[in-house]
């Protein structure tokens, strides 16, 4: 019988309090482009060890930062100055079967690689500087790691994972926004917008407002009116489409420390401000949901670049975030659920400490009638564990 506890609460959730706030970084923000990369090393890494060994061997490549760099731009082009630094660290096994494995080399490609498919305007070889500064692991940490074996691993620490659902009005604005000004349909249509784009969501009663940083893009940009013109037009779309969201009306404000009679504006030569200045730090953006909530449980954790084999940090944020979902989708009584997963190092990552379930119900629904079927939903996730973080290690769930 696994620890589980799972509790009724009577408060109001969060979409009925009166005020609430919702974050995300988008994929052009340098503290999610640092996450990315880590990640993307991680699952390279996995990769190359079950390549050459047929196991997933111990690393952690979950510190990383983006240095910004400097550069002089104007209406209609623009240029870096001064390199932006990329710096992938961290701890990884670097010695497989005898084989070397070059974990610098395969960080520094995989940073390359995936500047390159995700923004459209940095040139990768001019302007970043890229450096992999990744050691070899603690005894004691690769010891808990190489004790798992094939069967289930064993908790590299003692911590915990949080997630919840379903995900407010709100939440699903915030994030469909970003998704939006970030697609490629979009960017085809309007290439003035910069994949750095940041997306915060305030709601006063029934009443929403999105505060939008965009770092537009120079070289479509020929003047100042150019310039208000093509914030106007996104603006527009932006509520057009949050009509897919949400009934409510929504007011947006794009780049308000704009001083526009002093032409004092935020383009950027590359559609990212980490080509001026702008640092990026591994586990400084969004949870594994995609979002920054300070309305609801969240865990402090950096899970990108984490192992997926045994690091509590990744596994356990990622997996109370889908049990939330999958419960919350099966049982529609429940108005919120939020979870919260407790290890112990050395313990095996089927067995936790403790899993805590809160759920606020609707009115007329019990928790009664449906506890020991969340609870045995919550122990078959937990027994599927294995799957679940193959999934992970090949790159199928986002962490950021």
């Amino acid at each position: 019988m696994k620890n589980i506890t799972i509790n009724q609460l009577d408060i109001k959730p969060v979409v009925e309090q009166s005020t609430e706030y919702v974050e995300r970084k988008g994929l052009g923000h340098p503290d999610s482009l640092i996450d990315g990369i880590c990640d993307a090393t991680s699952v390279e890494l996995c990769r190359r060890y079950m390549e050459e060994a047929g196991v997933i061997m111990h690393h952690n490549v979950d510190k990383g930062l983006i240095v910004g760099g400097a550069a002089k731009v104007g209406y209609g082009g623009g240029e870096i100055t001064k390199k932006i630094e990329v710096i992938v660290t961290g701890r990884a096994t670097a010695l497989v079967n005898g084989k070397e494995i070059d974990v610098n080399g395969i960080a520094v490609d995989v940073a390359r690689n995936y500047l390159k498919n995700n923004t459209r305007f940095l040139d990768i070889e001019d302007e970043v500087n890229f450096s992999g500064m990744v050691a070899k692991g603690s005894s004691d940490l690769v010891g808990v790691f190489e004790r798992s074996g094939r069967e289930i691993p064993l908790a590299n620490d003692t911590s915990f994972g949080i997630g919840f659902a379903p995900f407010t009005d709100v939440e699903r604005l915030v994030l469909e926004t970003e998704r939006f000004l970030n697609s490629k349909e979009y960017k085809k249509r309007v290439p003035a917008v910069g994949e750095d784009v940041k997306v915060m969501g305030m709601r006063d009663g029934d009443s929403i407002t999105l505060t939008i940083a965009i770092a537009f893009v120079s070289k479509f940009i020929g003047s100042i009116d150019e310039y208000v013109k093509a914030k106007e037009a996104v603006a527009k779309d932006i509520v057009e489409n949050a009509k897919r969201v949400t009934g409510e009306e929504i007011k947006v404000h794009i780049n308000t420390g704009d001083l526009i009679d002093k032409e004092d504006i935020y383009i950027t030569k590359t559609g990212l401000s980490c080509e001026a200045g702008d640092d990026g730090s591994v586990g400084r953006g969004n949870r594994v949901n995609g979002m920054i909530t300070p309305f609801r449980h969240m865990s402090l954790e950096a899970a990108a670049g984490k192992n997926p084999v045994n690091h509590i940090g990744k596994i356990y944020n990622i997996l109370a975030t889908e049990m939330a979902k999958k419960i919350t989708e099966e049982y529609p009584g429940i108005k919120e659920c939020d979870i919260s997963i407790l290890s112990q190092i050395g313990k095996r990552i089927s067995e936790p400490h403790n899993l805590n379930i809160n759920v606020i119900m609707d009115k007329g629904s019990e928790l009664a009638s449906i506890r020991n079927k969340v609870n045995y939903m919550a122990e078959g996730m937990l027994d599927n564990i294995g799957e679940f973080t193959l999934d992970i290690s090949l790159g199928k769930y986002k962490t950021f």
